[in-house]
């Protein structure tokens, strides 16, 4: 496996002379100045390629190209926005970058309700908490209909929470859902914009009317646009899964479950489209056996996102040790380094910890917990690799 590591561009605190220290390979990133929907232009791409080449490393993977809600709700500026999506895509390939994630979620990119929960050891961590996010959903956002999403027993709690619940919580619970977390990724919301619920009412309601069969059909008209594009420079499209893998503020999901990625690797049956297996996503829900998934699903896979979860029976997710969890990273890496060895891998979502704290780095992006997780995959990964050369001796 390539060790990646996901970095923010030139305004990052860690910077890459760091990464090259403790042993990064490849950096995943982005051109994240580009509003959505603009061309990725060929000076903009090698002017930041050259940056990360003369540190030493090379630029493996873009993460992400945004697919734009438009192209995803199939708005009226649908087909020029997958136009400057090609463009920008053949860019890429004729500057020898070949490997793209991209999500196909609607609205929001990935959910948690807390920032910094508490672990025993000092350490702080990403949490999803279902009565606070049904909260969010049913009395800060107030979407219609909202309760019937939600069992009876986590209702109850929302209305006991309600008595208690302060001003100072119910803005954290906004940062931390609508601000923070997706501010950073898509720029659909950011740091400082006015009204942030009120923005995000305006493109929950961009989705009126589309349901998940016809957010199938939008992706399928995608991936017909946008593949030969790959095929032609070379490049290999990844799907990122659904962040939770399950259903949220009644838009549709299709990025969430083995029958999911079977359904859009058949939906364009071309080896350059294909998964960026996520291990934390995938195994944040029940439904999902991931090491079943990573036997079924690895000759489609492009990228790695090595991380793991703890569902606990309340619904509950945290994220878990790297060594521990759902995720089951040991057996993942056997299966890829067997299946499909050489694949970019990037540690994802460390702990927060040892002074990172105060450092202003985006959630589940901190330096100290990201490189303690990346020496103890690094230590999994040169295990893996000795059996397998053992075996083949013998």
């Amino acid at each position: 496996m390539e060790k990646t590591w996901r970095w923010f561009g030139k305004k990052d605190g860690i910077t890459l002379d760091m990464l090259r220290q403790i042993g990064v390979e490849g950096i995943v990133t982005a051109l994240h100045d580009v509003p959505n929907g603009e061309i990725w232009t060929p000076e903009a791409i090698n002017d930041l390629k050259s940056d990360i080449e003369k540190s030493g490393l090379r630029w493996s993977v873009v993460e992400s190209l945004p697919v734009s809600e438009a192209i995803k709700y199939g708005g009226k500026e649908r087909e020029k926005l997958l136009e400057n999506y090609k463009i920008s895509l053949a860019n890429l390939g004729r500057a020898g970058i070949k490997t793209i994630c991209y999500n196909f979620m609607p609205v929001i990119d990935w959910i948690r309700t807390d920032l910094r929960k508490p672990n025993g050891d000092g350490t702080y961590a990403l949490f999803f908490d279902p009565v606070r996010f049904a909260y969010f959903d049913s009395r800060i956002l107030q979407r219609k209909e909202a309760e019937n999403d939600y069992p009876v027993h986590v209702m109850q709690k929302v209305y006991d929470l309600d008595k208690t619940i302060t001003e100072a919580e119910k803005e954290e619970l906004i940062d931390a859902i609508i601000v923070k977390t997706q501010g950073f990724v898509n720029g659909n919301i950011r740091e400082g914009d006015k009204h942030p619920v009120n923005l995000f009412k305006q493109l929950l309601a961009l989705y009126d009317g589309i349901d998940r069969a016809q957010l199938r059909a939008n992706m399928k008209y995608f991936l017909e646009q946008v593949t030969p594009i790959a095929e032609a420079y070379g490049v290999n499209l990844c799907v990122h899964p659904d962040d939770p893998p399950f259903a949220v503020l009644g838009l549709p999901r299709i990025v969430s479950t083995a029958e999911d990625i079977e359904w859009f690797l058949n939906a364009v049956d071309n080896p350059h489209n294909g998964l960026t297996f996520c291990a934390g996503s995938l195994s944040a829900g029940l439904h999902n056996d991931v090491v079943d998934l990573a036997r079924k699903f690895a000759k489609r896979t492009h990228f790695l996102h090595l991380r793991s979860t703890e569902v606990g029976q309340d619904g509950h997710i945290l994220e878990a040790s790297h060594l521990g969890g759902r995720g089951h990273l040991i057996e993942l890496i056997r299966i890829f380094e067997r299946e499909n060895p050489g694949l970019p891998m990037r540690i994802d979502h460390g702990r927060l910890m040892l002074g990172d704290e105060d450092k202003g780095y985006n959630p589940g992006y901190s330096f100290h917990g990201r490189m303690f997780a990346l020496a103890q995959i690094d230590g999994v990964i040169a295990t893996v690799k000795d059996e397998i050369n053992k075996n083949r001796k013998y």
